[in-house]
């Protein structure tokens, strides 16, 4: 049978640069990979092709020999003597050994490895949700949970045997995994898959654990401490490693994941590391001046409001916001100050107020080095 053109097989031209080839064959090799597609021969055949078009067109020296002529430019190391390429009895293990960077250092098969290692199951991850007030996601938090998941059998500790015996499968000799040849087109090819007799173990049970029925895990509930670290935001997941579901006869148990809600501030609000803070004062106090107490995370703090303060103006109180959980640095609480102007008047309030009207005093006169908003908010984040 005529071999197809490699250009063809990873579906490129001619001209395709080094980066558009690697990720033509990655494409390919991710989609006919035999994890994703057990058993299908069409499929290992095509990766099997993906591969050697790779091998070739992946080497500047080998694509040029291939460009000036095709097949025949390597043909005396496709025969099988040469090592290192697709003739000859290469096996699937010496494709992905040699290509795989191409895959980020790992297959599908999530609970096995290739190269004859026996398969290790993997409990699945539990995730639950915590909620933070603002003093806590400040200073961080210790956190007990009560989590429902699956535990490890106390009768058989987990293997699934009664009485923890097992013994060596007898298909795959303890090995976990089957070996299988076929004769392709390219030569010999050697697969493995997962023991069907074990499921990758290389045990067996001989007698099942009558309290897990042979599964090594039960259901139960664990308490769990969470040291939450300072800065947490809404949304953000952290993982606890080992803390999620345990897995059947032994493997290794799943993480807990967690999430963080955010308790609602009822005066606070939180834009990222800052705080702020909407201060209302009357007419009078801010045209006279005063001391106000404030509300921060961990408490109160007073500040001075300096008379003639106009509404508008942004306090900085330094450090006084929530810290970086990557860093350490904390950000500030800006304190916005509002004047209240009264909405209902007595007669004899709106009296005085109009012998004031007039007063040169009560006529606005901004100072041209006043702020406006926009700059006053354009220097508080830069």
């Amino acid at each position: 049978m005529a071999k197809r053109d490699y250009y063809e097989i990873l579906g490129i031209s001619k001209g395709a640069s080094e980066d558009e080839i690697k990720k033509a064959y990655r494409k390919m090799a991710i989609k006919h990979h035999p994890d994703k597609n057990p058993g299908d021969k069409k499929a290992e055949d095509n990766f099997k092709e993906a591969a050697e078009a790779y091998e070739v067109l992946g080497s500047p020296e080998k694509r040029q020999r291939y460009d000036q002529y095709g097949h025949a430019a390597n043909a005396s190391s496709a025969s099988g003597s040469g090592g290192g390429h697709y003739g000859g009895g290469m096996n699937m293990d010496d494709i992905f050994s040699q290509f795989g960077d191409i895959f980020g250092g790992g297959g599908f098969g999530g609970g096995s490895s290739r190269g004859g290692g026996r398969r290790v199951n993997r409990g699945s991850n539990l995730r639950v949700k915590v909620k933070l007030n603002l003093q806590e996601i400040a200073n961080g938090a210790e956190k007990k949970i009560k989590v429902a998941k699956y535990v490890a059998c106390g009768t058989c500790k987990g293997s699934g045997a009664k009485g923890g015996a097992t013994e060596t499968c007898r298909i795959c000799h303890g090995s976990g995994v089957q070996t299988q040849v076929r004769q392709t087109i390219l030569g010999a090819m050697q697969t493995q898959t997962t023991c069907s007799g074990c499921g990758g173990a290389g045990t067996t049970i001989k007698d099942k654990c009558i309290t897990c029925h042979g599964d090594g895990i039960v259901r139960g509930e664990e308490i769990i401490t969470l040291n939450i670290p300072a800065g947490v935001a809404e949304g953000m997941q952290l993982s606890v490693s080992g803390k999620g579901n345990a897995a059947q006869r032994g493997g290794v148990n799943g993480d807990l994941i967690v999430v963080i809600e955010e308790e609602e501030h009822p005066e606070l609000k939180r834009d990222g590391h800052n705080l702020f803070y909407e201060c209302y004062v009357n007419f009078a106090d801010a045209a006279l001046g005063i001391s106000v107490e404030i509300p921060t995370v961990d408490g109160k703090a007073k500040i001075k409001i300096d008379a003639g303060t106009q509404s508008g103006k942004v306090l900085r109180l330094k450090g006084k916001g929530l810290p970086d959980v990557n860093s350490y640095h904390k950000g500030d609480l800006l304190v916005n100050i509002n004047v209240w102007t009264p909405q209902h008047l007595s007669s004899e309030e709106k009296k005085i107020i109009e012998k004031l009207r007039e007063s040169k005093n009560f006529h606005p006169a901004p100072s041209k080095n006043n702020k406006t908003f926009f700059e006053r908010m354009k220097e508080y984040f830069e």
